[in-house]
């Protein structure tokens, strides 16, 4: 049974929105157990003289007396509130983080950029996947932080005097969805990153990660316009035509853009877009938390291994009790058949990374039962949290395993945004062949085979009398030609004395 006692609670008061994250532990990861959000947009309280209104602390005290009802069974040692750029600029915060602190009955404390920007490459690294040598970047309200790091550790940490709402009210602030507009915002975010861009070049990275609300309506804007997952400069030159053809912040209409995130967004995209040329970052990813987790997994004290995916994928195997060894091989297979045709079909890590999670899983649907596995398996990992693993992942790999075998649903593959529809394709197509040859469990009837990739022709040549001396597994693998042929994926096998078998 679930008491107080187990829980934690991270509290943000950032310059746009209100935040609450309380979390239990569970096997080395957080498990959500609510998230509370309240648009309080506390910089568009800040005059010229950086003075904090009246209106916009009421609306913030109002919002943590929401938040305090929640807390009241929540042992004093296992909440932290952190307050962010607005309350470090306010020349009042005194009496804005008195009172709250009056309400929520804990301490307020008013963090500084570096911290900021520390807590939330904690709370990205650990909750993202991919390379670890990654820059991050998180535009609030009134303050963009950038990051690069190795794994756990932080290199080096900038807090930047620019945010959404900020620059909403500078360059936005006649409402009209403008080219000048949008250059005069960018042109301001140049100047402010100038100074620091040769130190975060220096530093490299192999993956860029995007934590804050504007990523967040940018995938979710992505996914509804049928896009992949990478945000690309080109995506965002062309979300930003989208937006100025709208002419007005009132009648700002994009598909998949939430009313809710409206008023911000143009201004969080012309931030973004200045830091996409400044650093000549090539792609950005989601990330899977950022300051809050940061601060939760701060008082749980976990360590940060260094692939979070292999965290999470232990953990489903164990629970759901899967047979570990067969995965293995499933993998083991799978890996060997992406090796052999990655050159000529184009895949990189990523492609195999998610391959790989896909062998890992794709018998967790035995857990419900074994009609329908495909189908179990592809709701159960819907529905799990996987840490490490973003959202558009979580659907492509919850896709492969739909189709791991029987008639392809050619369909459900188009619907995934982690990757073009062609190296999604692709993937389906190894991992059906790495279950049907890894289907006798035993590690001494693994087959070495040869895989050949001439555009979407695929030859596989086995051992010579190998169909001989498995009619049952020949008989599937010619089934699983009748299935590929049928959406076009051409599939040949032939044996080492070129006897043609197709």
């Amino acid at each position: 049974m679930l008491s107080a006692s187990s829980l934690y609670a991270a509290i943000d008061l950032g310059s746009n929105s209100f935040h609450m994250l309380v979390v239990r532990e569970v096997s080395g990861s957080i498990q959500v157990v609510t998230r509370i959000k309240r648009k309080v947009r506390l910089a568009a309280g800040l005059d010229k003289n950086n003075h904090l209104s009246q209106q916009a602390m009421e609306r913030g005290w109002q919002c943590l007396r929401l938040f305090s009802e929640y807390l009241q069974d929540i042992p004093a040692s296992q909440i932290r509130v952190v307050a962010t750029a607005t309350l470090r600029l306010a020349e009042n915060s005194d009496e804005f983080t008195r009172k709250a602190s009056e309400i929520l009955g804990k301490p307020v404390h008013v963090i500084s950029g570096e911290e900021e920007a520390q807590l939330i490459y904690q709370g990205v690294a650990h909750t993202t996947g991919g390379s670890e040598k990654r820059l991050v970047v998180d535009i609030g309200g009134a303050s963009t932080e950038l990051v690069t790091g190795i794994g756990a550790k932080a290199n080096q940490l900038f807090s930047l005097e620019m945010g959404c709402v900020t620059c909403l009210e500078r360059y936005f602030n006649d409402r009209s969805l403008t080219a000048e507009n949008f250059a005069n915002a960018e042109a301001a975010a140049h100047d402010i990153l100038s100074p620091v861009t040769p130190k975060l070049l220096e530093q490299g990275w192999n993956v860029c990660v995007g934590a804050s609300g504007t990523v967040q309506a940018l995938q979710e804007i992505m996914i509804a316009q049928g896009m992949d997952e990478l945000i690309t400069l080109p995506k965002l030159q062309q979300l930003k035509h989208q937006a100025i053809e709208c002419g007005k912040l009132e009648e700002l209409e994009i598909d998949g853009l939430t009313l809710e995130r409206a008023l911000v967004f143009p201004s969080g995209l012309a931030i973004l877009i200045a830091i996409f040329q400044a650093l000549n970052i090539e792609s950005m990813i989601l990330a899977g938390g950022a300051l809050r987790e940061g601060l939760v997994y701060g008082m749980l004290d976990l360590p940060i291994e260094q692939d979070i995916r292999a965290r999470t994928l232990c953990n489903i195997q164990h629970r759901f009790q899967l047979d570990i060894e067969q995965a293995q091989r499933v993998k083991l297979l799978a890996e060997n058949f992406f090796q052999q045709v990655a050159k000529s079909w184009k895949l990189d890590e990523r492609c195999r990374e998610l391959l790989v999670s896909a062998c890992l899983l794709h018998e967790i649907g035995l857990f419900v039962d074994f009609r329908q596995g495909p189908a179990h398996s592809a709701y159960l990992i819907s529905h799990l949290d996987l840490p490490g693993y973003t959202p558009a992942q979580k659907r492509l790999l919850a896709i492969l395993l739909k189709n791991q075998s029987g008639p392809v649903d050619l369909a459900s593959l188009s619907q995934q945004n982690a990757m073009p529809l062609l190296q999604a394709q692709r993937l389906c197509r190894l991992l059906r062949l790495a279950i049907i040859f890894a289907s006798r469990q035993r590690d001494d009837t693994l087959p070495a085979l040869r895989l050949q990739a001439k555009n979407e022709t695929l030859i596989i040549t086995l051992p010579h009398q190998w169909q001989i001396k498995h009619p049952l597994k020949t008989e599937a693998l010619q089934q699983e030609m009748k299935w590929q042929s049928y959406t076009q994926w051409p599939l040949f096998l032939e044996e080492q004395n070129n006897s043609h078998l197709g």
